[in-house]
């Protein structure tokens, strides 16, 4: 992959999108071959990954932020910023996660998820919030982190988004690359093979 492309993901469930995912984050390790990855790379395939549901809302930027590879000294410099766009109060993050409504558990790991600014962006599905006075400042951000990354990296079974957004295909079956290219072909190559 180079600068400035955008590579969509595709096969059927199984086909190993996510393996893929976690492979090019760097939580798993190739069985063949290797991966090299230049710049900061974040991925959002699971915003919850790091956090603790017993301890608080402040304990969990940090924690999240770890996970994501920051320094203690890089998260504190962006807690306020990842406060503000939470929306959740001092009070509130001052209480254990698992007191938190599922809106307001997403909305941290959200903003912790998406302090970064990434080179790679790895994306598992577009990540969707569900939380309504959250969703456009969630969107805004979502499409500022992808205009920003030099490479996103997504995985998703929705052709618009992968003809929207992307400019190659990785097309998966079993666990192997079929094929990698221009995303009409791709994906005509897909729907060819699961039409039957």
């Amino acid at each position: 992959m180079r600068d400035g492309d955008r590579v969509g993901l595709i096969g059927v469930n199984g086909a190993g999108k996510t393996t893929l995912l976690r492979v090019l984050a760097g939580a798993m390790w190739p069985t063949r071959g290797h991966v090299r990855r230049i710049g900061i790379t974040s991925s959002l395939f699971d915003v919850y990954l790091g956090m603790n549901s017993e301890a608080s809302g402040w304990d969990n930027i940090i924690l999240r932020g770890l996970f994501l590879g920051l320094s203690v000294a890089e998260i504190r410099a962006q807690t306020e910023e990842i406060v503000a766009f939470s929306g959740l109060s001092p009070e509130q993050l001052s209480r254990p996660v698992r007191t938190y409504s599922s809106g307001m558990s997403l909305r941290l790991a959200f903003s912790v998820s998406t302090c970064l600014d990434p080179d790679i962006l790895l994306l598992d599905e577009w990540l969707w919030v569900s939380d309504a006075s959250f969703v456009q400042r969630a969107e805004q951000r979502m499409a500022e982190l992808v205009q920003q990354s030099r490479i996103l990296v997504i995985a998703t079974h929705t052709d618009y988004l992968i003809r929207d957004m992307c400019n190659k295909v990785v097309y998966l079956k079993a666990g192997e690359i079929v094929s990698f290219g221009p995303v009409d072909e791709g994906l005509a190559q897909y729907h060819a093979d699961t039409s039957h």
